[in-house]
C-alpha cells in the first residue's frame, strides 16, 4: 500500500471542505480550489480528517493514490497558506516593474516583455531585481514563476538572466585564448 496515500490529510480550522462524487472543493482564507479526481480514488471526509482511498490494488490504481493524496494536500496548503515562488534577475541593466497588475521585464531585448499574471496569482515586485509569485494553486504558481523565467534563462558564462532564488548556476570557463 502507498505510504504517502495512507497519510490523513488533517483540515485546519477556517479552512471548509466539500466532497461532491469525485470532486473536491476547497475554500480558505487564501482562495477557493476545485479538482475532479479520477474514479480509480475515493475521497472520504470524517470531522477534521480527509483520507483517500483506492478501489483495487493494480498499478494504476496505486499510483493514482499517492498522486491523489498529495494533490488534496497541496490544495489545503494553498488554501491555508498559499505558495510563493521567488525570482531574481541578474545582469546589467536587468530590471523589472509592475505597472497595473502586469510584470514589465526589461533583459537586453530591444522591446520590454509584458507577463498578464492569471486569475489567482499575485506578483509582487521587490527592489528592481526580484519577483514574487504567490497563489493558492501550487502548479499556477510554478507555471507562472516559469514562464517568467523562461524570458531569459540564466547563461552559464556570466550568470545573466533571470534565475530562481534557490537555483545555482553552475558557471563555465569562457574561450581561452591564444598564447
Amino acid at each position: 500500500m502507498s505510504r504517502i496515500g495512507r497519510k490523513p490529510i488533517t483540515i485546519p480550522a477556517g479552512t471548509k471542505t466539500e466532497i461532491n462524487g469525485n470532486t473536491l472543493t476547497v475554500s480558505g482564507p487564501k482562495g477557493k480550489l476545485t479538482r475532479t479526481f479520477r474514479g480509480e480514488v475515493s475521497l472520504e471526509l470524517n470531522e477534521n480528517i480527509l483520507n483517500v482511498n483506492r478501489a483495487g490494488d493494480s498499478k494504476l490504481q496505486r499510483s493514482l493514490h499517492g498522486l491523489s493524496r498529495t494533490l488534496v494536500f497541496n490544495m489545503v496548503e494553498g488554501v491555508t497558506n498559499g505558495f510563493t515562488k521567488s525570482l531574481e534577475l541578474i545582469g546589467v541593466g536587468y530590471r523589472c516593474l509592475l505597472q497595473d497588475k502586469k510584470l514589465v521585464v526589461q533583459v537586453g531585448y530591444s522591446h520590454p516583455v509584458e507577463i498578464l499574471p492569471p486569475e489567482g496569482i499575485e506578483i509582487i515586485v521587490e527592489g528592481n531585481t526580484k519577483v514574487h509569485v504567490k497563489g493558492a494553486d501550487k502548479q499556477l504558481v510554478g507555471d507562472v514563476a516559469a514562464k517568467i523565467r523562461s524570458v531569459r534563462e540564466p547563461e552559464p558564462y556570466k550568470g545573466k538572466g533571470i534565475k530562481y532564488s534557490f537555483e545555482k548556476i553552475r558557471r563555465k570557463a569562457g574561450k581561452s585564448g591564444k598564447k
